[in-house]
């Protein structure tokens, strides 16, 4: 496993960004270099040990046309994983994950006698805050510079009757498993414990179900919970959704191939989706399974 640096990362978002904001005028390495305070060969280097690719390579795999491309692919690979009740076809797979939903007298209760850990930890995507309960994990989200106190307030927020203690020693192996870049060692199941609506729960679910480095369109999520004029209702759930890469919401884009909306920026959404894109290239039997508990 190796070390994520923060400042690096930070970069590599500036960069992204640059990209996005430049792209008409194609500028060279050496102008997205420069965006970031380094040197073109100091970048490459940079940019080639977080994503395993090419500023070039990887900036191939944000394009309508690439994007456009995956939409049409995976339209029955997700469809194939849902069918099968998100259990997903017996592949090499990335990770293994299961869930249970809360009650509605549970959710009432907000939490009450429930102690939840939580500790900050760094990602390949910045620094993110990682809560878990006996019962699974309850939060992952990430956490813009110097919004720590913000980020952990919220989190109490939405679960006022539970006793939230600061244990980073309980989510540093489960970060160190989620990010992990080889692929192919067993690891225990990750267990997520949601709280939500029957709707929110069943749009989170469906998320599950989009295998590793696919994309797939808010309308197609709809239409597989069997709400095909519910996209919008679908996308302000997935804007909700509380435990971000396990529940996979960067995985879904507009139908003409936009990657916006997302809780934490564009440019950490097309990192992420660019990020897989680049492992799933190198390892095309890479996929996500999971299962309901």
């Amino acid at each position: 496993m190796e070390q994520h640096n923060l400042d690096d990362y930070q970069r590599i978002e500036h960069a992204i960004e640059f990209l996005a904001q430049n792209f008409r005028s194609q500028p060279q390495l050496e102008d997205v270099a420069a965006s970031v305070h380094l040197s073109k060969y100091h970048f490459l280097r940079l940019f080639k040990r977080w994503a395993g690719v090419t500023p070039t390579q990887f900036l191939h795999y944000l394009t309508v046309e690439y994007a456009k491309e995956r939409l049409a692919a995976n339209q029955s690979v997700f469809a194939t994983a849902f069918d099968a009740g998100l259990s997903g076809p017996s592949r090499l797979h990335d990770l293994f994950v299961t869930f249970e939903a809360m009650t509605p007298g549970e959710r009432k209760r907000h939490g009450a006698g429930l102690e939840i850990a939580y500790g900050f930890h760094p990602t390949p995507f910045g620094e993110c805050l990682l809560a878990t309960t006996p019962r699974g994990i309850c939060a992952l989200r990430f956490v813009a510079l110097a919004e720590r106190e913000q980020t952990l307030t919220k989190l109490q927020a939405e679960w006022p009757g539970a006793q939230v203690v600061h244990r980073p020693a309980v989510g540093e192996p489960l970060v160190r498993r989620l990010f992990r870049r080889a692929d192919g060692e067993a690891t225990p199941p990750f267990h997520l414990l949601l709280k939500g609506t029957n709707f929110q729960i069943q749009v989170w679910q469906a998320l599950l179900g989009i295998p590793f480095g696919a994309l797939v369109s808010y309308q197609t999520v709809a239409a597989h919970i069997a709400a095909p004029t519910a996209a919008r209702a679908v996308g302000r759930v997935i804007a909700q959704n509380p435990i971000a890469y396990l529940i996979p919401c960067h995985r879904v884009i507009t139908k003409v191939g936009a990657a916006h909306r997302y809780r934490w920026g564009t440019a950490k959404k097309q990192a992420m989706i660019g990020w897989e894109a680049s492992r799933l290239h190198k390892e095309p039997n890479r996929l996500l399974r999971v299962k309901d508990a």
